[in-house]
């Protein structure tokens, strides 16, 4: 009876990476995660900005070799709060942009005007 149960519990192990199952709850950054990795095949400038970095850095006849780990971690703690506001400025699309507008109009003079009517206020249509 053991085997059997046993084999039953084998058969129903995958194989292979396993599937996301919420992923719009999982893209945000949790406390406890400890590994990002980081893309960089569409910012060639960025790219060769970090490896021309790292060759500079490395450019020395003692130590060890420097990554672009030990780059990230001098920089982080520099980042102002201001470079934080930028960033989340970068983060946004058009529609975003002209939504949080909205937003603001809405709030600044107690109304509640849709997008439409927005967008034609602004523009003087």
């Amino acid at each position: 009876m053991s085997e059997v149960s046993s084999n039953e519990e084998l058969k129903h192990i995958g194989k292979g990476r396993k599937k996301k199952e919420n992923t719009r709850e999982e893209s945000h950054v949790e406390d406890h995660q400890y590994k990002f990795f980081v893309d960089l095949r569409h910012e060639k400038e960025v790219l060769e900005q970090i490896l021309k970095m790292l060759k500079e850095a490395n450019n020395k006849p003692y130590g060890k070799e420097i990554t672009f780990r030990d780059l990230a971690v001098y920089a982080v703690p520099k980042l102002t709060t201001k470079d934080i506001e930028k960033i989340q400025e970068g983060s946004l699309n058009e529609m975003e942009r002209v939504q949080r507008l909205l937003d603001e109009h809405n709030e600044k003079n107690k109304t509640s005007l849709s997008l439409g009517e927005f967008l034609v206020k602004k523009l003087n249509i």
